[in-house]
């Protein structure tokens, strides 16, 4: 005796209109959240004759001195003697300077001091740039 029937029932859900009301959903918040900006408070500032403007961000200089004592000002390759009227024009232009020293490992320390030197005399900041040492165990 055989009481299942014939005809096995197959069950849908249409998502056709809930894919529709999603895409509406998300125009409808999209549109909003660029009208809407929080924490603005509408003020009339007041009026003044002058006006005292924001220092501009300090301007930076790589200096570069390779092994073999070729030295380089923002990639540009220039002679020692040259490098402390260089960073005076750049001072001039600009109140603060930091000038990032990058050199070779190999060569002596004397020759980064005399750039350092220059640095201090021209009163430019002068900064060392250095890898990360790897651990050793």
């Amino acid at each position: 005796m055989n009481l299942r029937s014939e005809r096995k029932q197959t069950f849908e859900i249409f998502s056709n209109s809930f894919s529709d009301i999603m895409f509406f959903l998300m125009l409808f918040f999209l549109i909003a959240s660029t009208m809407i900006t929080p924490g603005t408070i509408k003020l009339m500032l007041p009026q003044a004759n002058q006006t005292q403007s924001m220092n501009k961000p300090p301007k930076e200089v790589a200096i570069s001195v390779t092994k073999d004592l070729k030295y380089y000002i923002d990639n540009k390759q220039v002679q020692f003697s040259e490098i402390e009227p260089l960073l005076r024009n750049i001072k001039k232009e600009n109140s603060e300077v930091n000038a990032i020293v990058r050199c070779d490992n190999a060569i002596a320390v004397q020759s980064l001091v005399d750039v350092l030197q220059i640095g201090s005399k021209v009163e430019v900041r002068m900064v060392l740039a250095t890898t990360r040492k790897e651990k050793t165990n």
